[in-house]
């Protein structure tokens, strides 16, 4: 018991420790790039009919369901069941994308517009979601906030990636997410749930750009 207080004690200065540098980074990334937000969305909208920001009901911490906000990437109103079909044979370990660098990343999706194909390739899509933790529902790092119907795949171990609140960045993506199978990726995401420090989350902060620029992780 009292190794558990002990252990909560030093949560809460970790915790605070987050929470401030979630603000202040979400708060210089938006000054910052402020003026290619009305860029991307005039982009988004002469590109194909539709809003420019799309919101999806993902899962957060404590599997508490939220609205995630991303530049739009796909066709208005596109088929969910194309996704739907690739996480089922992503989980059969089944090869989802005609590359070999990324077998588990539906990298040829008709649904994608011409903008859409650009902004994923850069990740300027997930932009929007530094608003997500400008309010307390995600961070800069955590897991990737998972949609509803994915958690049909999950063994019971896996909801312990909940702990902590999803984030734009993380392990996986750095890593490389099109490379790894669902189940891999679930495993680093519980490993940095309960393991997470400041110090790991200012590395993947930093590695997050060149793995952007590598064309890495986006989703």
């Amino acid at each position: 018991m009292r190794s558990h207080e002990a252990k909560r004690r030093r949560a809460i200065p970790q915790e605070f420790g987050k929470r401030a540098l979630d603000v202040v980074i979400s708060v210089l990334a938006i000054v910052v790039l402020a003026p290619l937000f009305p860029v991307v969305w005039i982009a988004i909208r002469l590109d194909s009919p539709g809003p420019a920001v799309f919101r999806q009901r993902r899962i957060g911490r404590d599997e508490k369901p939220f609205n995630c906000f991303k530049f739009r990437t796909l066709c208005h109103k596109a088929d969910e069941n194309v996704h739907r079909e690739a996480i089922r044979r992503a989980w059969a370990k089944e090869s989802i994308s005609n590359d070999p660098g990324a077998p588990y990343k539906l990298t040829d999706d008709p649904r994608v517009t011409r903008v859409g194909r650009w902004l994923r390739r850069t990740s300027l899509d997930e932009l929007p979601q530094l608003l997500n933790v400008l309010t307390g529902e995600m961070s800069i790092v955590g897991p990737r906030p998972a949609i509803p119907y994915e958690l049909e795949y999950f063994r019971d171990w896996h909801h312990k990636r909940h702990i902590v609140k999803p984030g734009i960045t993380g392990v996986c993506q750095v890593r490389g997410r099109g490379r790894l199978c669902p189940e891999v990726m679930l495993e680093m995401d519980v490993e940095y749930a309960m393991n997470w420090t400041l110090w790991t989350d200012l590395k993947l902060i930093a590695l997050t750009f060149p793995a952007v620029l590598r064309g890495r992780g986006a989703r």
